[in-house]
């Protein structure tokens, strides 16, 4: 079994059509053909029914189609890992984030890493805060940046960059936006404005109400950070936020307050795998990541 004839079987099985598959492959019908039957009586079965110019999988087509695409995958990933290690500052980056992380530090340590690393590519992929454990656990991915920083998986590997404040975003004609500062306790006779449960942000603020005492009350679910800014600046409840999401981005008719009484925080970091190591270029990363956050020190929104 030829490397060529799985990418011809491949591309076929895509388009159900050996013409149009040529076309693509940019080699002559009568090639694809020839190694699409080569590669079946080598494997003693049939993986196309013909159907005039068309082919369709068999069943046992369909199981090898799917072992192939994996196949296929391990074979680009280490042709890529190759690419890195002989020129780490011309690979790729695959990293996740959270939505809290997107508008501002996300791009900010990009930019800045590509000052150093013009030609590195990044793929980004967003995820909530389970998806983005998960992914880094099973390969997906092999970095993440995420907030709170979980302590107790034994399968990742968390730093912790930096410490992040949560702020109260207030409807504009709340009779506390006027101040500089309050206290959380303040704020237990208001309606809140949070995430759907099983949401970490959820939990996080939750779990500072109930640290004073209090229940809070909530009006409206949103699973989007933008959708629960809104529903607050048109006066349906308050809310808790990380400072970075309200960074250059407070919507009309809504301010953010600081919290003094107590300081709701959370850590922010980034994840990676415990049993493998990163490939060239995600390490480089990886390590600009912790070398940038220790020399400015604590993170500073504003």
């Amino acid at each position: 079994m030829e490397l060529r004839q799985i990418q011809y079987f491949i591309e076929v099985a895509k388009l159900e059509h050996v013409t149009e598959a040529s076309y693509v492959l940019h080699v002559a019908q009568s090639a694809v053909s020839r190694q699409i039957f080569k590669l079946e009586a080598e494997l003693g079965v049939d993986l196309f029914v013909r159907d005039g110019r068309k082919v369709r999988l068999t069943p046992i087509g369909k199981m090898f189609l799917g072992h192939m695409e994996q196949a296929i995958q391990v074979i680009e990933k280490a042709q890529q890992e190759i690419q890195e290690f002989l020129d780490p500052e011309r690979g790729t980056v695959r990293i996740g984030f959270p939505s809290s992380l997107a508008s501002h530090l996300l791009p900010m340590v990009i930019s800045a890493f590509r000052d150093h690393y013009p030609q590195v590519h990044f793929q980004l992929q967003h995820g909530s805060y389970r998806e983005l454990i998960d992914s880094v656990i099973k390969g997906t991915l092999n970095l993440s940046l995420i907030g709170p920083v979980p302590k107790h998986d034994k399968q990742i590997q968390g730093d912790t960059l930096f410490l992040e404040r949560f702020v109260a975003l207030l409807p504009a004609s709340h009779p506390l936006a006027e101040q500089s500062s309050l206290k959380l306790s303040q704020l237990r006779n208001d309606m809140f404005v949070l995430f759907p449960a099983g949401f970490v942000l959820r939990d996080l603020v939750i779990g500072a109400c109930t640290a004073q005492g209090f229940e809070p009350k909530i009006s409206f679910e949103g699973d989007d950070i933008d959708a629960i800014k809104g529903l607050v600046a048109a006066g349906l409840g308050i809310t808790l936020l990380p400072e970075i999401a309200l960074n250059d981005n407070v919507p009309r008719s809504a301010v953010k307050v600081r919290l003094e009484d107590p300081q709701v925080t959370r850590s922010v970091g980034v994840i990676t795998p415990n049993n493998r190591e990163l490939p060239p270029t995600e390490k480089l990363f990886y390590d600009f990541l912790k070398n940038y956050f220790a020399t400015i020190g604590q993170f500073n929104i504003g």
